[in-house]
């Protein structure tokens, strides 16, 4: 690069969105512990909160049937009602959190008032 010279990248947040999840699948089996191959994925992001959440779950059963995210575990309302499970990505250790299907359903539908408003979980870790 040339002596007094500033390369600079500025993107949107489609791009934003697109380049953290790219890099969160780039990553995932380091991330997460699980080959990329043996699991289907789910995210969202709220942009107000700054807040992203990026979800796996085996893709397939011992007979090779597709098993899909059941439609009552929505990833918004989880991203708003689950707390962090890191506070940086780049530290090691484990940075995520396993939960069953039964406990995220339970979840969705506790934080979820009767006008679709999403609330914060008040005790996610008393299942």
């Amino acid at each position: 690069m040339k002596k007094n010279t500033v390369r600079v990248i500025k993107i949107g947040k489609e791009a934003l969105y697109e380049f953290l999840y790219e890099n969160m699948i780039s990553e995932e089996e380091s991330l997460l512990q699980v080959p990329a191959t043996e699991v289907m994925n789910s995210f969202a992001m709220d942009w107000e909160r700054g807040e992203f959440i990026f979800m796996q779950h085996q893709a397939e059963d011992a007979d090779g049937e597709l098993i899909p995210l059941p439609k009552e575990i929505q990833p918004e309302t989880l991203l708003k009602a689950l707390p962090e499970t890191a506070e940086s990505l780049l530290k090691r250790g484990k940075v995520y959190r396993d939960y069953s299907f039964e406990e995220l359903k339970r979840l969705c539908g506790e934080n979820e008032d009767n006008n679709g408003n999403i609330h914060r979980c008040k005790n996610p870790s008393g299942f």
